[in-house]
């Protein structure tokens, strides 16, 4: 190699340190892993998983903004350490703060960053002007950490930083209020990263399922145990898997050697802790032995994985309109057994849902527009028939209107039992489809909407699902995305082929929609 050509290394080689994240961390930082020595910083998959979706934020918007929720020990923390470290000490002026649940953790955050300065290369290692247990300021460039403990009075208050790790978030007091006391400006070039384990249907469980719902700027990033390839045991030659184990892994494509870890690991433990500590879905992350959702996280995630089912048959559109508020309007499309798509959009008047739907009956030529008839949707559908869109394709449903089937009589010949009312009668016949074969897009977010709906049944056995009111006082978003989809089930049975538009007038004039 010629002095030339050694100068052209050198040269990209300090150009891709201060541009490549993955590069810089696996040649100049050092960690201290699980057992043993210092090594060097290698991505692992989870890692890389999280970096990939942090990047594309970053090109699409100018900023970084995601909530990570994840089992534990996976290097999330150790990540987000190396990748605010890399940012400050290459620009100027800026302030990146650490807020962990407890001082303990906050301590342990910050001796990541430490160590990952006292071991870079001379020729890179900024000046240290201050060093101590809350503060570490490179003097020269002007750039440095603060590290606060979320507190009742909120944490970082006094600090304007630019970039934030606020760790174990689902364990903060007062979630809410410690993100408002943490005043990252609105501006491009930040990033707030925020991680932490689940704790239960809390004010972190809130805000995550409306990142999920798109009702906010954060990107929801779930990250399950089985990434790491850690997580593994070798089983003894008689293992053999129970029914509920062989279906674990035929859902998560788990192998044999990490059933068996998981095996182990509950077996020296609580169920329902290790969902909480080590989950493969959100739901079984925020499990709760005081909610029991109408409909079962496994079966809907079963949907999203059966992509072997084709589309036949009639076109049911289901559209669950929204006014100008922090809901969306969704749209969802069934043929048979497959839901093939979801669509929502948000901030649409009566007169521009409207247009989306008539566009959707032009283009693709449904055999039934279902449209939930409350609040904004009665205006949209008297709109699409204004627009000459016949009653026996743009159907009315009350969400609130009598079922179909007539309920099943008692002893006495008084109604007992079966569905409340249309909406709970559509739930139902989802419910009942995603017990066989149903394909269902590959959505966290319906996922969010289909298992965050509670029930109850009325005084005479009636099912009552929780209504949309209910649910926000929760602090949960409205399901806009799984009503779109129970509306494609809105045919007696959940049927796929459509009833007659003689029917739909008696059910009408009965005083019900259909």
């Amino acid at each position: 190699m010629t002095w030339l050509d050694e100068i052209v290394r050198e040269g990209e080689h300090a150009t891709r340190l201060r541009n490549d994240l993955e590069y810089f961390a696996s040649n100049v930082l050092q960690i201290r892993p699980k057992a043993g020595a210092l090594e060097p910083f290698k991505f692992n998959a989870a890692q890389r998983k999280l970096h990939a979706i942090i990047e594309k934020q970053k090109r699409e918007t100018g900023r970084v903004r995601v909530v990570v929720l994840k089992a534990r020990q996976m290097g999330i923390s150790t990540y987000i350490g190396a990748r605010l470290f890399h940012r400050t000490i290459n620009h100027p002026g800026l302030r990146t703060i650490i807020v962990a649940h407890e001082r303990k953790a906050s301590s342990g955050l910050f001796q990541i960053v430490k160590r990952y300065y006292d071991n870079l290369p001379d020729d890179i290692r900024p000046s240290l002007g201050t060093c101590n247990s809350e503060e570490l300021i490179f003097d020269k460039i002007d750039s440095g950490y603060i590290v606060s403990v979320a507190s009742e009075d909120g944490a970082g208050r006094s600090a304007t930083p630019q970039m934030l790790h606020a760790s174990e978030a689902a364990f903060w007091v007062k979630f809410q209020s410690q993100m408002a006391a943490l005043q990252v400006p609105d501006m491009d070039g930040t990033e707030i990263i925020i991680e932490t384990t689940a704790n239960g249907y809390n004010e972190f469980h809130e805000f995550w399922r409306k990142a999920e719902a798109g009702q906010s700027e954060f990107i929801p990033v779930f990250l399950p145990w089985s990434l790491d390839p850690g997580y593994v045991r070798t089983p003894p030659e008689d293992f053999q898997m129970t029914g509920e184990e062989r279906a674990l892994a035929e859902l998560h494509s788990l192998s044999p050697e990490q059933i068996y870890w998981r095996r182990i690991r509950i077996q020296s433990g609580n169920e329902e802790l290790f969902a909480q500590e080590f989950p493969l879905t959100p739901q079984e992350a925020f499990i709760a032995a005081q909610f029991d959702s109408f409909i079962s996280p496994e079966s809907v995630l079963k949907a999203r994985r059966t992509t072997d089912i084709e589309p036949y048959g009639p076109l049911i559109v289901g559209v669950d309109p929204a006014g100008k508020g922090a809901d969306r309007s969704a749209i969802a499309w069934r043929r048979g057994h497959c839901v093939t798509k979801i669509e929502t959009r948000r901030g649409l008047d009566t007169m521009e849902l409207s247009g989306w739907v008539s566009k959707i009956i032009r283009e693709e030529k449904p055999d039934r527009v279902n449209i939930d008839v409350g609040g904004l949707g009665v205006g949209v559908y008297d709109r699409l028939i204004e627009l000459g869109h016949s009653r026996s394709l743009v159907n009315a449903v009350n969400f609130g209107g009598k079922p179909t089937e007539p309920p099943p009589l008692d002893e006495r010949g008084n109604p007992a039992g079966g569905p409340a009312n249309r909406r709970a009668e559509m739930w139902a016949n989802l419910k009942q489809a995603l017990a066989g074969r149903l394909s269902l897009p590959d959505r966290e977010s319906l996922q969010g909407d289909l298992t965050s709906v509670g029930y109850k049944f009325t005084s005479d056995g009636r099912l009552l699902l929780e209504s949309k009111e209910d649910m926000k006082r929760r602090g949960l978003p409205s399901p806009d995305e799984g009503d779109a989809v129970a509306l494609c089930f809105s045919e007696p049975g959940g049927s796929p082929i459509v009833r007659s538009a003689k029917f739909n007038r008696e059910l009408v004039y009965e005083g019900s929609y259909v």
